[in-house]
């Protein structure tokens, strides 16, 4: 089976698009028994169709020995009403620590459109083979969810004298939250960490969405499993448990911490002088907002857009039809098409729609010096062109004033706008979004200088997205692009976020506008959010959770 890498998470942007988030809840059911001494360790990975290929979107985590898991890891995907999207669910059984899933042995999969997972809420289906034959009787349950409350707990907690499970040794300890499905039966939502050897553990903080724990309703009871002994034969030892509910476990502050008996039934039933099986403390409990892109463009976040245009001599006189700047009879050629394509969509985000212009690697009149940062309607103190329309006719304007000439340097357009984003920061407000579009037609020359500006700037609330047009080899642009790999500068520093997106004009050229669109700003709205969460700032007219 052929699988590629997953990117980040991708959605199109734009007032046209209907999207909301759904959760995916995945159980199996009587799974293919691949190991030799003990039952398989199962791990689910989602896959979504993009161009015919099938991309990894998310995995769950494994569950040890088990034929019939509950995954408590959701899948959480951006549902769009105008696209059919194939989705594919297959389980492996994992044998090493591998990333690879070839290196693991593959017990079935199913595939089927969002669309059907949303309209049916929950559906059990017969996992397939390579081959189009059933996985033996195995079978798949996904329930669906939409995520329209953005509220998120977090909850920080510990144990106290814990009862004692192994023999030999001390507890295990892990949390397990359920809250009641519809069916009357309770539902995994979320495990924690393991704690290995303690009656006293203290798990890491984690974060719930609030309408997963317990469907938003705070005075909803939901079920702590306190704490199974977790063994490495996938045979869990319960502890104890209690019901509570998040209007509870927010009376816990950081100072005045909740105290929660575990009760072990049985226990309890059959010790006269039971007391508990342990104490679980609720160290803090914060209920806050997961703020999306949208959130932040309602709140009136402004996305500041500005173009920079390769006009080096690579691309070839403009007069003739073989340069890559020459404008054919429709009036178009691929640098205009890419300013169309992300123009368009961008310019609804900002209110004046004023878009600098920036041309580099030309020889400028009168003296015909060769400038990497020039205003290309020629007027250096206000180079700002009125909508996408007004970027086409500067553009259009300029190549018979100027020669081509080179190298191809990025740096300083890059370092132009970090100046005007750095600008931006210091009002500590989530108003302004830059994104610098640079269209090119080759290699770096100051590839150095290049890395170094998009360390910096990854620092600052700015993204840039390269398209590569022409036939050149594009290997330097998907360096930039760290989907893979995190970038660094020639010094050695990590670039902090991701925020280059490069694709080559040559995969769009036969296909609707729209497409070149959707994918040139797929990772947009993720880098918005990302920025601002990391600097803790809301939206500006947020409401609080």
């Amino acid at each position: 089976m052929a699988y590629t890498a997953p990117p980040s998470p991708a959605g199109p942007v734009g007032s046209q698009y209907c999207v909301c988030k759904v959760e995916l809840s995945i159980c199996g059911q009587n799974l293919l028994d691949r190991d030799v001494t003990s039952k398989s360790d199962p791990f689910c990975v989602l896959f979504m169709e993009v161009n015919g290929k099938w991309v990894e979107l998310d995995r769950t985590e494994t569950a040890v020995n088990n034929l019939n898991p509950a995954f408590a890891k959701k899948f959480i995907i951006d549902y769009h009403f105008e696209e059919v999207q194939k989705l594919k669910f297959a389980l492996f059984d994992q044998d090493k620590s591998s990333t690879q899933l070839y290196e693991h042995d593959f017990l079935g999969e199913f595939s089927c459109t969002l669309g059907t997972i949303v309209s049916s809420k929950k559906i059990t289906r017969t996992l397939l083979l390579g081959n189009g034959k059933p996985a033996g009787k195995g079978m798949i349950t996904i329930a669906a969810q939409e995520l329209s409350d953005n509220r998120v707990i977090t909850l920080s907690m510990a144990g106290r004298k814990l009862d004692k499970k192994d023999l030999f040794g001390k507890s295990d300890p892990f949390l397990e939250f359920h809250k009641p499905g519809d069916d009357g039966k309770w539902m995994l939502v979320h495990r924690t960490e393991v704690i290995k050897y303690t009656l006293d553990p203290v798990w890491k903080p984690f974060t719930v969405p609030l309408v997963s724990l317990c469907d938003g309703e705070m005075e909803k009871m939901i079920k702590v499993v306190v704490c199974y002994d977790y063994d490495s034969d996938g045979g869990h030892d319960f502890i104890g448990e209690f019901q509570t509910s998040v209007a509870r476990l927010c009376e816990a502050q950081d100072a005045s911490p909740l105290e929660l008996e575990c009760i072990n039934p049985k226990k309890q039933k059959k010790k006269k002088n039971y007391k508990n099986s342990g104490i679980i403390i609720v160290k803090s409990c914060k209920i806050t907002r997961d703020f999306s892109f949208l959130d932040y463009i309602l709140g009136g976040c402004q996305l500041m857009f500005t173009v920079g245009i390769d006009f080096t001599a690579s691309n070839g006189n403009p007069q003739e039809p073989s340069s890559l700047h020459y404008i054919n009879p429709l009036g178009t050629n691929e640098y205009l098409s890419a300013i169309w394509a992300v123009g368009q969509i961008i310019q609804d985000y900002d209110s004046d729609k004023m878009f600098p212009a920036l041309g580099f690697g030309a020889q400028l009149p009168p003296d015909w010096k060769v400038s990497h940062e020039f205003a290309i309607n020629f007027n250096p103190r206000n180079p700002f062109c009125s909508g996408v329309e007004g970027i086409v006719q500067a553009y259009s304007a300029c190549l018979p004033h100027i020669r081509f000439y080179g190298p191809t340097n990025f740096s300083p357009i890059i370092n132009h706008v970090a100046r005007f984003a750095a600008q931006a920061t210091q009002q500590e407000t989530a108003s302004q979004y830059f994104i610098l579009l640079i269209i090119t037609d080759g290699v770096i020359s100051d590839m150095d200088e290049t890395r170094h500006a998009v360390v910096q700037a990854s620092k600052l609330p700015m993204s840039i997205i390269i398209v590569g047009v022409g036939n050149a080899d594009f290997a330097a642009m998907e360096f930039l692009d760290g989907d893979s790999r995190v970038l660094r500068s020639h010094t050695g520093e990590e670039a902090v976020r991701d925020i280059v997106q490069f694709v080559p004009f040559r995969n769009f050229r036969n296909v609707p506008k729209e497409t070149l669109a959707k994918a040139v700003l797929a990772e947009l709205p993720q880098q918005v959010v990302q920025y601002f969460k990391h600097q803790n700032l809301p939206p500006i007219n947020s409401e609080p959770a």
